[in-house]
């Protein structure tokens, strides 16, 4: 059986590493000049274009033409330059999305030969299993291209907090592994043995072994589905940063709930709970207020916020019970782009 697998995934890895990009980032050196001043940037060292490279992950091809999928917090500065390496050929590439909610990025490859990248297949992650072999291929630390490691999937629908340049993120849903995930492999796709991607690399918590965090690829679905028919992201979205209660959260926290989504409080400046311009901005969901049903379905760990919205489209109402400062509440949402 061991022998069988073994040859299984060496398959799979052939099959699947043509797919895999790594993302440069890059930044004008007269601007990082400015950012960190003259002691700490007098050893900084140009391309001959002005340019120095700050940062490399990875992504991966999900379309023949040229879209890759990658994680938000790689891609976030705007002031930065992106290239995608691919077969050791240098594309210019466009950020089509930065998504806050889900840490997902696509990437739109700029290039007259468009039609001709392999790509991953994206599977169903909702049917994913404890125990099920997974593997995580990688752009590792930023240096070494299609970096490979196997493990099993060790938890789903974790919510979990960390660290990424001094800044605490916080992310929910995830697919937890104890394939090794190394910072450079964050945007890398963690795949079955189908060879199909089933998530995104997104996180690992330092200084503890064999455990890796990884995007459950439905919530990429729709996202890429948007970019294409829209040119923009439409997915029914309340607009919040939430964390979901049970009995233990519960307790620790002195809720009077066992269930539904927490809105969190800000305690980055820009990092609060409701998103400016979202939905719940708009009618008037406050941070502390607790996200009770939706449709009369409780949101639990077991049936999170966003899988209660994956339900419904653009244009539906639905009905959402919440507490308020002591008080539970119900109010018609229409969903909107």
């Amino acid at each position: 059986m061991f022998y069988s697998e073994s040859n299984k995934i060496i398959q799979v890895v052939k099959s699947a590493t043509p797919s895999v990009v790594a993302v440069l980032v890059s930044k004008e050196l007269a601007k990082l000049k400015k950012e960190m001043g003259p002691d700490l940037s007098k050893d900084l060292i140009d391309d001959g274009k002005g340019m120095v490279r700050i940062g490399g992950c990875s992504g991966f091809f999900v379309s023949a033409d040229g879209y890759v999928l990658t994680n938000r917090h790689i891609v976030e500065d705007e002031e930065a330059s992106y290239t995608v390496i691919w077969q050791n050929k240098t594309y210019n590439c466009k950020i089509l999305v930065r998504d806050k909610i889900t840490d997902i990025a696509i990437l739109k490859i700029d290039s007259l030969d468009h039609s001709n990248f392999p790509y991953l297949k994206l599977a169903d992650s909702s049917k994913l299993q404890l125990g099920q072999t997974v593997i995580a291929i990688g752009n590792a630390l930023g240096e070494f291209q299609n970096t490979v490691s196997r493990g099993i999937i060790s938890g789903l629908s974790r919510d979990i907090k960390t660290e990424i340049e001094e800044d605490t993120r916080e992310f929910f849903g995830l697919i937890q592994t104890d394939a090794a995930i190394n910072p450079g492999n964050s945007g890398g796709p963690l795949i079955d043995l189908r060879g199909r991607a089933i998530g995104i690399c997104t996180a690992v918590i330092l200084g503890v072994e064999n455990i890796g965090f990884a995007i459950p690829v439905n919530q990429a679905k729709n996202i890429l589905e948007d970019i294409k028919k829209y040119g923009k992201v439409c997915r029914p979205n309340l607009g919040v940063r939430y964390f979901l209660i049970d009995q233990e959260i519960q307790d620790l926290r002195s809720l009077p709930f066992n269930y539904g989504a927490y809105i969190v409080h800000e305690t980055i400046p820009g990092h609060g709970g409701i998103i400016s311009d979202g939905i719940a901005e708009k009618v008037g969901l406050k941070e502390g207020d607790i996200i009770l049903e939706i449709n009369k379905e409780k949101i639990t760990k077991n049936f999170n916020l966003a899988q209660a919205l994956a339900l419904y489209k653009i244009g539906d109402i639905i009905k959402v019970v919440y507490w308020h400062k002591g008080e539970k509440k119900e109010i018609e949402i229409e969903l909107k782009c």
